[in-house]
């Protein structure tokens, strides 16, 4: 499980950049996610979220990928965390079924 602390959200955010997204927070009322402005990957969170709503909002960003995107070359730290979420979104799954 990570651990919802201001340390584990600035590596979600590390490595969100790392596979090309941007990761911006406003406010407003719209779903927290992420979407494809003229084809650059844009995570948009709400500001208003606290620690632990933005960290699981990335978790789902990063959960939908089954490996890093081809020509991303991930730091070892970060690729260590992409490992550790794939491991969480597959027994999660697993235990759904």
């Amino acid at each position: 499980m990570i651990a919802t602390t201001k340390h584990s959200l600035k590596k979600l955010e590390q490595l969100l950049e790392e596979l090309g997204y941007t990761v911006r927070y406003e406010k407003g009322n719209f779903t927290s996610g992420y979407c494809l402005v003229e084809q650059r990957r844009i995570a948009i969170v709400n500001r208003f979220y606290d620690t632990e709503g933005r960290i699981n909002v990335l978790l789902e960003i990063v959960g939908q990928y089954d490996a890093a995107p081809e020509g991303v070359e991930l730091t070892p730290k970060s690729e260590k965390l992409f490992r550790k979420i794939r491991r969480e979104v597959s027994r999660s799954a697993a235990e759904e079924e």
